[in-house]
């Protein structure tokens, strides 16, 4: 059985900052569910070094058609990234309680 080969997976700065912000914020209530939700959150990028075509495309109205696809982690994070040859970029980690129409204009 031919063996799927490993993605490369590199998270943006942005997605970094966007992480630790999430953290930082929720450590504010309980630092013991920052850590959870982090480890969380690394986990399922991680992840996506296996498949990460099994995600769909995000569809939104100003990003370009196949451009992101789109992972949800625990109802309350989106997590947007590309596939390019081997490598994975993820792009963006999205609280979804908050606004975030500014990324889809």
């Amino acid at each position: 059985m031919e063996k799927k080969p490993q993605y490369k997976v590199i998270v943006s700065n942005r997605a970094r900052q966007m992480l630790a912000g999430h953290v930082r914020f929720l450590a504010q209530k309980s630092p013991a569910a920052a850590r959870r939700k982090k480890n969380e959150l690394i986990d399922a990028i991680r992840s996506l070094s296996a498949i990460p075509e099994r995600f769909p495309f995000l569809n939104a109205e100003f990003i370009p058609l196949n451009k992101y696809h789109k992972m949800f982690v625990e109802k309350w994070y989106l997590i947007l990234y590309q596939i390019k040859d081997e490598t994975v970029y993820v792009d963006y980690i999205v609280d979804c309680k908050q606004d975030y129409g500014w990324l889809i204009r």
